[in-house]
């Protein structure tokens, strides 16, 4: 049993404490998992607790005793670019090892990843969920497909992230004749969790939260290997007074509760409370947001194109979320169903740092399952960003440059749909495009490129998403391609683009060429494209 873990018999009436003192429950080289998804679900008040214990000089106990050379664990990507979140927990000496998901919201952590200083991994979003589950269970790893052929697979890095990450957390392994990838559990010291209400005995609801997310596979597996689960709700009910079908995490999981202030309990990073991100309410269908004619109102309107009445459908952060907005704009909401791997099932998905957040749901689940839906293809539709694309269609979202921004859960949506539509503008950096007089007129250019003889890091695989039949098209405001057995094929030009100037020149290969098309001249006009009528015509 872990020292930390009282027996049932000696616990206190209530576990109510103060963030203070929830934190002095960490000790020297823990595991620490982190529930959250951008703002959502992220307890800060037990973040920022734990950052001042380590700064605090006063804190004489034994370094043994101490929180430090901490192993962090997330799944998803818990900040807002800048300071709040996981990126509290940037400095050296507090963290030792970072496994995370995504890292393109944490900064801080990022740079200490870029500069050597910890060790990092970035493993797809959707496995580490999993992981969570299967370590609850007591299960030695997790067995998938997620990640063959991305860097991921240990034949192209082990997704670790730099020179000091040695550890091989990710095996490959055979099942008969196929091939798959054996992700290591990693047993958890701590889990820190947020919810909304909690009674006396820890029994905590999540009303008035935005997602419920991973938050009970994470409390079930710090609790199942005798680790503390720390956990910051907003109120406190009696002991017995919660409705037993609305308890997403039994207390027998919890080990302390901490009341979180207003200011670090916000439902997102973006928003204090929505009534209609908690579902309370619905929101008019009128009310959606639309995005003005240029370059990303293309893109999207291309992308929407690729829907199909009754079909499920994932949206990737950035550019794919324009076309939610098309998509209310045309009157597509009712034939299609959008999803978000956080566990969101129908309605509208919020952008910024909103994103997981939704309006008038079908659903909310949690996230663990949304993946199982996702891995096992019940996605009909991807539309996600791409930083980069080679000869070979395999496309990088996950670290370019010196950035950094992790997979996510990328790899797990590509790699499981049947469909998938890659969206981004062709050139990266500040370019003069106009949309005018239904087409394209391109003055000056972005400064780099995307299209490339071979991507930086390998986030989707072309010859993975081939031996799986997957159907692959890469959309820009300038063109679009398929995936083909030869490679990318070049099918469309949109109207006032040179195609040896605005296209061929400006990529590092020569795609196939084959009598390309004019893209759909709606896509370049001011008004509604019809897309509901074409989208309800019979084939």
């Amino acid at each position: 049993m872990n020292p930390r873990r009282q027996p049932a018999t000696s616990r206190p009436l209530t576990k109510l404490m103060t963030a203070a003192d929830a934190v002095k429950l960490i000790k020297a080289g823990d595991t620490v998992a982190m529930g959250g998804f951008v703002g959502i679900g992220v307890a800060e008040e037990l973040v920022l607790a734990l950052e001042a214990l380590f700064l605090d000089a006063t804190d004489l106990r034994p370094e043994a005793e101490r929180p430090r050379d901490l192993s962090l664990l997330f799944a998803a990507g818990q900040g807002d670019r800048k300071d709040r979140g996981v990126n509290h927990l940037a400095h050296a000496g507090l963290v030792r090892r970072v496994i995370g998901g995504h890292w393109a919201l944490v900064p801080k952590l990022q740079r200490m990843a870029l500069d050597n200083e910890i060790e990092a991994y970035n493993l797809p979003q959707g496995v580490i969920i999993h992981l969570y589950r299967d370590s609850a269970a007591g299960k030695p790893g997790h067995v998938s497909r997620i990640g063959l052929g991305t860097f991921v697979d240990p034949r192209f890095g082990g997704g670790k992230l730099n020179a000091r990450t040695v550890d091989d957390l990710v095996l490959p392994m055979k099942l008969g004749d196929e091939d798959f990838l054996f992700y290591k559990t990693i047993p958890i010291d701590v889990a820190i969790i947020r919810g909304t209400t909690a009674d006396e005995d820890g029994n905590i609801t999540m009303e008035k939260e935005a997602l419920t997310l991973e938050t009970l596979s994470i409390a079930m597996a710090a609790h199942n290997a005798g680790g503390i689960v720390l956990a910051q709700v907003e109120r406190i009910a009696a002991r017995g007074t919660l409705n037993p079908r609305q308890v997403k995490v039994p207390g027998v999981l919890v080990d302390a509760i901490v009341l979180g202030t207003p200011e670090h309990h916000a439902q997102t990073f973006g928003t204090a409370y929505s009534a209609a991100y908690a579902a309370e309410m619905r929101v008019p269908d009128g009310d959606a947001e639309s995005i003005s004619l240029g370059v990303r109102k293309v893109i999207a309107r291309r992308a929407a194109m690729e829907l199909r009445p009754h079909g499920v459908v994932n949206l990737g952060i950035g550019m794919p979320e324009g076309v939610a907005c098309v998509a209310a704009e045309e009157g597509l909401t009712d034939l299609i169903t959008l999803t978000a791997e956080p566990g969101v099932i129908g309605g509208v998905p919020a952008g910024g740092l909103n994103f997981g957040a939704v309006v008038n749901a079908q659903a909310i689940i949690d996230e663990p399952y949304q993946f199982d839906f996702y891995d096992g293809g019940g996605l009909d539709l991807a539309i996600l960003g791409m930083a980069q694309a080679d000869a070979e269609g395999n496309v990088n979202v996950s670290r370019f440059g010196s950035h950094l921004a992790g997979a996510g859960g990328f790899i797990n949506i590509s790699q499981s749909a049947r469909k998938v539509v890659f969206a981004g503008t062709f050139s990266p950096g500040a370019a003069d495009i106009e949309v005018r007089d239904g087409g394209l007129a391109i003055g000056q250019d972005g400064d780099a490129r995307k299209f490339l003889a071979e991507v930086e890091q390998r986030t989707f695989s072309g010859a993975q998403a081939l031996a799986r039949g997957q159907e692959v098209i890469y959309v820009t405001e300038r063109c679009v391609f398929r995936l083909t057995a030869a490679g990318l094929a070049l099918t469309e030009v949109a109207p006032g683009v040179d195609l040896e100037r605005d296209i061929l020149a400006r990529m590092d290969f020569r795609p196939l060429v084959a009598g390309p098309v004019l893209m759909d001249a709606r896509l370049f006009r001011t008004e509604p494209m019809g897309l509901r009528d074409d989208l309800c015509r019979p084939e």
